[in-house]
C-alpha cells in the first residue's frame, strides 16, 4: 500500500498524520501503541474504494502531547486536520484504545460524522489504578523505558515470530494457546510481527489510560450517526461488556460480535468476515 505521511502544524502544536488510498474517506483512530503506520484492516478498505487517514493520535509518532488535554479539546484538532486535507464528511473507524477518540469526534461533530465503526473498542472505564495492568504501565511502558520494551519485543518477534505470538495470546483471547493457533495462519503471524516493529507507546499509552477513562454516557448518547460495533466474543484485552456498553447507548447502533480468536479481529480465518460486513455497513450509509 503506498503510504503518505506528513506532518501539520495547529497553532504550535503537531499533528502526525498518513493517507492510504484515494476514495471515500475514513478517519482511522488507531489503537495503543499503535501510530500513523497502522496497517491492520486497511487493504480490504482500500480495495473496496476508500481511503484511510490516520493520525497518530496525542503522545504517539511525531503528534504533540498537549493536545490531549481532554477528549472533546483534542476533537477540535481532528477537526482542524480535516480542514486542512479539505475533507467535510468522513466515516469514523475507533480502534481498542482509540475508541474513545472516535465516540468523541462523532458526538461532537454530527454534521461531519457519516458513520462511526467501534472496533474491539474501549468504551467505559477500562485498566484503572486498581487494576494490575495499569500498575504494570506506568513502569514498562512509561517514556524513557517503553523504548526499550518495544525494542526488545521486536528483537523477539523478528527472530521468534511464532514462539513470541503464543506468548501474547492470553493477553489477546480468552482461548487456549491451541485453539488460537489452529486460527492463525503464517500471513497473520507475519502481520502481528510488522505490526510489534512499529510499535511505540512513547507518551500516548500513558495519555491513553487517562483518556479513556473521561468517556461519560453521555457522550455515548450525543453519538447520533449511524454505529456499526465489532467485538470478538473471544477478546480477553478489551472486555465484550464494552460492546454491550455502547449498543445499549448509541441511538442508531448494531452490534456485531464475532467468534474470532480473539482482540485482533482482522487477523485470523474469521478476518474476511470482518471486512466483508464492514464494507457493506460502509456501502449503505
Amino acid at each position: 500500500m503506498n503510504r503518505e505521511v506528513s506532518t501539520i502544524m495547529v497553532g504550535d502544536k503537531i499533528i502526525e498524520y498518513s493517507v492510504i488510498g484515494t476514495g471515500i474517506p475514513i478517519l482511522m483512530f488507531h489503537g495503543g501503541h499503535s501510530n500513523c503506520y497502522e496497517e491492520l484492516g486497511y487493504a480490504d478498505l482500500v480495495k473496496e474504494g476508500f481511503s484511510v487517514i490516520t493520525p497518530s493520535r496525542p503522545g504517539y509518532g511525531r503528534t504533540s502531547k498537549e493536545i490531549a488535554s481532554n477528549l472533546f479539546t483534542t476533537s477540535k484538532f481532528y477537526a482542524k486536520l480535516l480542514d486542512y486535507l479539505g475533507v467535510d464528511k468522513i466515516h469514523i473507524f475507533a480502534v481498542s484504545a482509540g475508541g474513545p477518540s472516535g465516540i468523541s469526534f462523532a458526538a461532537q461533530f454530527p454534521e461531519r460524522t457519516l458513520s462511526l465503526t467501534l472496533q474491539s473498542a474501549v468504551t467505559r472505564e477500562w485498566l484503572t489504578k486498581k487494576d494490575k495492568e495499569y500498575r504494570d504501565a506506568q513502569i514498562i511502558f512509561r517514556p524513557y523505558v517503553e523504548k526499550v520494551t518495544w525494542k526488545l519485543i521486536s528483537y523477539l518477534n523478528n527472530c521468534f515470530p511464532t514462539f513470541t505470538f503464543k506468548q501474547f495470546i492470553s493477553s489477546f483471547s480468552k482461548l487456549s494457546s491451541k485453539d488460537v493457533m489452529l486460527q492463525i495462519d503464517k500471513d497473520s503471524i507475519e502481520s502481528i510481527r510488522r505490526m510489534n516493529n512499529h510499535y511505540r507507546s512513547r507518551h500516548g499509552f500513558l495519555i491513553d489510560l487517562i483518556q479513556v477513562n473521561e468517556l461519560s454516557p453521555t457522550t455515548l448518547q450525543a453519538v447520533t450517526c449511524p454505529t456499526l460495533i465489532m467485538h470478538s466474543k473471544n477478546d480477553n484485552a478489551v472486555p465484550l461488556e464494552h460492546a454491550y456498553f455502547a449498543h445499549s447507548q448509541i441511538n442508531q447502533s448494531e452490534l456485531c460480535l464475532l467468534d474470532s480468536w480473539g482482540h485482533l479481529i482482522w487477523l485470523g480465518d474469521k478476518a474476511k468476515e470482518v471486512n466483508k460486513r464492514v464494507v457493506s455497513f460502509l456501502n449503505k450509509e
